[in-house]
């Protein structure tokens, strides 16, 4: 029998959480966007725009990323992916735990079943070192028709592993595109910087050794601006849920604490999230077609910002979900 990365469990799903916000722009924000040309005297870095209304807007992905990187510095999770530009990521290499082997490194990782980053975030399997019995258990063996075992093995800590195809495991949570509130879209109509909804902010990079000057010019959404923000979180697990929606709550808090998009550490991207409402939905209220009982408008639970969110957490498990789980 040969085992292929297609033979996964069927996963569940009890209901969907949806929380919205408004997200406030506090200083200005720089969300890269691409640039055809170069003018002489021309932005150097623009900003990401809607590409039929021309307004900003703030990508799902960059958000998730940010997100992302915050849980796995909460959870203390090693680099085990190598990424572009001698860059590395964390990722849960398969369903279930084992270890990734890197330039010669041997790196364990939490399986996504359980990581509480990856199957928040999702994964992507890569080739790993699974324990031969889970390997087998999970029919992640490639055998021949003696039922001998055809993948490689070592032994690692004085147990044996085998070299397996590693599983995905798809997102549990979706970060969508942040879009401007109409009254924002009023506002920046009326901003006069030359640019259209933004403005400029001039930056002269000076060289410690010749001192020579580097200008450049950076495209920002002004401070004050407002966007619709919105997480949708699929219910998977009854029993993860909760500790997923601390997890998300906290990578929130600590987002306002550091920056959103690029040039941070330089004042930009400090945001802010105001009216946290979470709203839910049952998979028996999905399929309540017709009943009247659906509703996807009225929240269960309103906080004013992420500290009342954080102090009143508890409150989510009470009146968010039936019965309190």
């Amino acid at each position: 029998m040969t085992a292929t990365t297609d033979e996964q469990p069927q996963k569940s799903l009890f209901g969907k959480v949806r929380i919205e916000s408004t997200l406030l722009v506090e200083t200005g924000l720089h969300i890269g966007g691409g640039n055809e040309t170069l003018n002489i005297g021309g932005l150097d870095k623009p900003i990401v725009r809607d590409p039929i209304t021309r307004y900003p807007y703030l990508p799902g992905s960059s958000i998730k990323g940010k997100l992302r990187s915050i849980l796995e510095r909460i959870k203390s999770r090693q680099l085990n992916r190598r990424g572009s530009r001698d860059t590395y990521r964390y990722e849960s290499d398969d369903l279930v735990s084992g270890i990734t082997e890197i330039d010669g490194n041997l790196i364990p990782f939490e399986g996504a079943k359980t990581c509480p980053v990856s199957r928040i975030f999702g994964s992507t399997g890569a080739k790993c070192w699974v324990k031969t019995d889970v390997a087998n258990q999970e029919n992640l063996l490639e055998k021949d028709e003696q039922g001998n075992i055809k993948n490689d093995t070592k032994t690692i800590n004085r147990e044996q592993y085998a070299w397996i195809n590693g599983r995905n495991f798809p997102a549990r949570l979706i970060v969508r595109d942040c879009h401007l509130k109409e009254s924002s879209i009023q506002k920046l109509k009326q901003v006069d910087t030359g640019l259209y909804m933004t403005e400029w902010k001039f930056e002269n990079g000076i060289d410690r050794i010749t001192s020579a000057a580097n200008p450049r010019q950076v495209e920002r959404v002004p401070a004050g601006s407002e966007f619709k923000f919105e997480l949708v979180y699929t219910i998977e697990n009854e029993d993860q849920v909760i500790e997923d929606l601390k997890n998300l709550a906290i990578a929130l808090a600590i987002l306002e604490d550091d920056a959103l998009g690029g040039h941070g550490s330089r004042g930009y991207g400090k945001i802010k999230f105001q009216q946290i409402q979470f709203f839910y939905r049952s998979l028996a209220q999905y399929q309540g077609i017709g009943s009247g009982t659906v509703d996807w408008t009225t929240p269960r639970i309103t906080f004013a910002d992420t500290t009342a969110l954080l102090g009143s957490f508890s409150d989510i498990q009470q009146q968010l979900l039936p019965g309190g789980s």
